[in-house]
């Protein structure tokens, strides 16, 4: 049995402005630090010793290993990325909601439509089981990843849960435990545990 351990970088100011974020590089804001490390101080985070550890590249992820465990050697693995909110990238549901594209990607099915200039949830679905699959099958691991790579990683483990995207995407900061049995998976239980 092993560990994969699926954390949500802390909390950007694009988060805590309701904004579309997925490509676009941000640092965490002071909140988000905050919180990560009153998170830390609560305890019920792996201890990073023994773990094989990654992140998705992005600065809010590494910031967060950082916070979490300190310098830790870690390995970036794009696949791991946000969903590409394309044109909507930045922008508020109020800023876009008058928008005929917007709306045609809201109100369709936004898993087979694609953002216009970015991903579709199928497609970053897509691409984030590729690489997370292409991870070591062995040994436990700490990913410090998105929130959307994270549902996508559950939904498709644990599809018997009968879970959406949204019921599986923790809050900033927060996680999975997914116990595998090699690549079978066994169980799941929140990070930080409650």
């Amino acid at each position: 049995m092993r560990t994969v351990y699926l954390i949500r970088h802390g909390a950007t100011a694009a988060n805590e402005a309701h904004l579309y974020c997925g490509s676009t590089d941000l640092p965490l804001s002071p909140a988000g630090r905050a919180e990560l490390l009153a998170l830390r101080k609560s305890g019920g985070y792996p201890d990073a010793a023994g773990l094989r550890c990654f992140t998705s590249g992005m600065r809010r992820t590494g910031e967060t290993l950082d916070l979490l465990c300190g310098p830790v050697e870690r390995e970036a693995i794009p696949g791991l990325r946000e969903m590409d909110f394309g044109v909507f990238e930045g922008h508020s549901y109020d800023e876009l909601c008058r928008r005929a594209d917007y709306q045609a990607w809201i109100s369709g099915d936004n898993e087979k439509n694609r953002c216009p200039q970015g991903e579709s949830g199928e497609g970053m679905t897509k691409r984030v089981l590729a690489a997370f699959a292409a991870l070591p099958q062995t040994g436990d691991l700490l990913i410090v990843t998105h929130g959307g790579p994270i549902a996508a990683i559950l939904a498709h483990l644990f599809p018997e849960a009968g879970k959406n995207r949204y019921e599986w995407q923790p809050k900033n900061g927060r996680g999975w435990a997914v116990t595998l049995d090699g690549s079978r998976p066994v169980s799941y239980r929140p990070v930080p545990s409650e």
